[in-house]
Formats: structure tokens, C-alpha cells, sequence
């Protein structure tokens, strides 16, 4: 088990549950647009939430933002380390800086002295794309030995100072290079580790790399908080997260939904119904997690999906509804999303 870090009232590692981060995309000097995305990701179950802060401007914002942020506020910095002690001063609740361009040790030593007086834990964020020189050169390109050797420099570092409120991350767009990576750092520290696979692309692509990346190290139990990382809006960001979570054994969703894949025997619109019911259960939170089947045929339900809680067994123009797979009634095509958000409700 990791050490456990606070990040404002979030616990990160000892056994804490894996939090799920996100980073705003607005320009963060923009206080009020970066606020308002900010409580939309918060309110998706998003959290931490991290900003960029490329200049003093935006560190200058972060004390208005911290203000009314709903969620554990966390600041990257690159290249500046005045940055970093600025946001600090502001309310940050972390930050997050790389060893390959923040600068040498006094800079670094003047960053953990802000951060130990302000209770603030550091985030050392290695990134393939950011190695330092010396690095490269001695391993001939990025390795996962090489990004474990600069982020163990910048721990070592960061426990010289007598500094140990720290999180770790190892990050790649190279889903296979990242894994090793993080698998390594896993046997090398005791911190929490924050995983993710970088720079992975649009939703659709960054979801089939998050899922592989991430889920490995999830079910082998690496990784205390994570983000999934996509190009553009940040919100499909912190669904995909939870739904990986879930999958992965890691939360219970309140309504999990599962549905058959569809064949020829289906003879009912079986995605309708199925994003018909998804769309209704979102708001519904019964007195347990429940697994609910929507299934297209009698082949696949209620035989194949005895495990669900709940679920329907479609034929031509109706439905079969069950429960822990003991048949309740019949009824017609237009009937079965209500007649089974009824009975998810019934548990409530």
C-alpha cells in the first residue's frame, strides 16, 4: 500500500478509493470560464481538477478561482519555478512540475520551501516528451528505465530537502512503454502514483488506449488517482475514467448496464432501448448497486444474464422482464423501458 497524500480534503493512496482528475482547457485567466467548467467536471464526478498556468497572470487568477472552486485545485507549471511558489501563495492544493525543465536545485529547493509551509504536496510529473538530455543520451531514447531514473532523481531530490508529500507520475503516449514504466515505479516507491496515458488522441482513440493503459495497472492495483487524457472537451474525459474504474473492479457504478452485442435473431431496435434506458437510469440512485440486462433475444436473457439484478428478454415486439433471473411479466416493445425503469426505481 502507498503512502497517503492530501490533496485539500482528498485523499490520495493508503487505500483511498482511485480519484478521478481532469484539466480545464479554458485560457485559466479567464476566472469565471474556467469556474464554470469546473463545476460542470465536478458535477460529472470529477474529483480533483488541474490548470495550467503558463504565466503570472494565471497564477494571479488562481486565488479568484480557488475561491469558489467546488474541488481540490491543482496548478501545473513548466519552465517557472516562481510559477509554482505563486500558486502555492494563491491556494493551490497542489501543483505539478517536471524535472525536465523546472530548473536546477536551488530553484527546486526554493519551490519546497514554499510548499512545506503552505502544506502543499508536489506532483513530480515525468513525461516522455520531456526528458532531460542526459537521460536520453544515456539510454538512447525514452525507456521506461529512463523515465523511472528522472523522476527517482527529482524523489531523491525532494527527500533531500526532507520533502515527502509527494505524488509521482510516469507518462507516455506509447501504451506499452508507459505500462512497464509505471509498473517499474511501482516496485521502486512507496508515493502515490498518478496514471494516465498521455497525448492519447480524440475520445475515441484516447478511449481504446485509456482503457488498455489504464485497466492493466488498474487490475494489477497500480495507480491511486488517474486522468484519462483526450483532445478537446475535457467532460468525456471523467466518464471514460469512471466507467474504467468500474470495469476494472475499482468503483460500482448505481446501475451498471449490460446488453447483448445484437445478431440475427433480434427482431426489437436493441439500441434504442438500451440508450433509452441509460439515459433514464443517470438520475436514479438505488439502495444498492444494481446490474440491469437488456438483452435482444430469450437466448441471451434470461439464461445468459441469470447473474443480473434486473433485466428484459427481447422477442418480436415485446419483452420479457426477470428478476435474479426468475421471470415477472410480459410486455410490449413501447412498454419495456418504462415497465423497467420501474422496477430499478423500486429499489431506491
Amino acid at each position: 500500500m502507498t503512502k497517503q497524500v492530501m490533496v485539500g480534503g482528498v485523499p490520495i493512496g493508503g487505500g483511498a478509493p482511485v480519484s478521478v482528475q481532469s484539466m480545464t482547457n479554458t485560457d485559466t485567466r479567464d476566472v469565471q470560464a474556467t469556474l464554470a467548467q469546473i463545476r460542470q467536471l465536478a458535477a460529472a464526478g470529477c474529483d480533483l481538477i488541474r490548470v495550467a498556468v503558463p504565466d503570472q497572470a494565471a497564477a494571479e487568477a488562481v486565488e479568484e478561482i480557488k475561491k469558489d472552486c467546488p474541488i481540490p485545485l491543482i496548478c501545473d507549471i513548466h519552465f517557472d519555478y516562481r510559477l509554482a511558489i505563486a500558486c502555492i501563495e494563491r491556494g493551490a492544493d497542489k501543483i505539478r512540475i517536471n524535472p525536465g525543465n523546472i530548473g536546477g536545485q536551488d530553484r527546486v529547493r526554493a519551490v519546497v520551501r514554499a510548499a512545506r509551509a503552505h502544506h502543499v504536496p508536489i506532483r513530480v510529473g515525468v513525461n516522455a516528451g520531456s526528458l532531460e538530455k542526459a537521460v536520453l543520451a544515456r539510454y538512447g531514447g525514452v525507456t521506461p528505465e529512463g523515465l523511472c531514473e528522472s523522476a527517482m532523481s527529482e524523489v531523491a531530490l525532494l527527500e533531500a530537502m526532507d520533502f515527502e508529500d509527494i505524488v509521482v507520475s510516469l507518462k507516455s503516449s506509447d501504451v506499452v512503454l508507459n505500462t512497464k514504466a509505471c509498473r517499474m515505479m511501482h516496485q521502486m516507491v512507496d508515493y502515490p502514483l498518478h496514471i494516465g496515458v498521455t497525448e492519447a488522441g480524440t475520445p475515441a482513440a484516447s478511449l481504446v488506449k485509456s482503457a488498455a493503459g489504464l485497466g492493466a495497472l488498474l487490475l494489477e492495483g497500480i495507480g491511486d488517482t488517474m486522468r484519462v487524457s483526450m483532445t478537446g472537451d475535457p467532460l468525456p474525459e471523467v466518464h471514460a475514467a469512471q466507467q474504467i474504474l468500474e470495469v476494472c473492479g475499482r468503483r460500482r457504478a448505481p446501475v451498471e448496464i449490460i446488453s447483448c452485442p445484437t445478431c440475427g435473431r433480434t427482431q426489437v431496435d436493441l439500441v434504442r432501448l438500451v440508450e433509452q434506458v441509460e439515459a433514464a437510469v443517470r438520475s436514479i440512485t438505488p439502495s444498492h448497486p444494481l446490474k440491469v440486462a437488456v438483452m435482444g433475444c430469450e437466448v441471451n436473457g434470461p439464461g445468459e444474464a441469470a447473474g443480473a439484478d434486473l433485466g428484459v428478454a427481447c422477442g418480436k415486439g415485446r419483452g420479457v422482464l426477470f428478476a435474479h433471473g426468475a421471470i415477472q411479466r410480459t410486455v410490449t416493445e413501447e412498454e419495456i423501458v418504462p415497465a423497467l425503469v420501474e422496477m430499478i426505481r423500486s429499489f431506491t
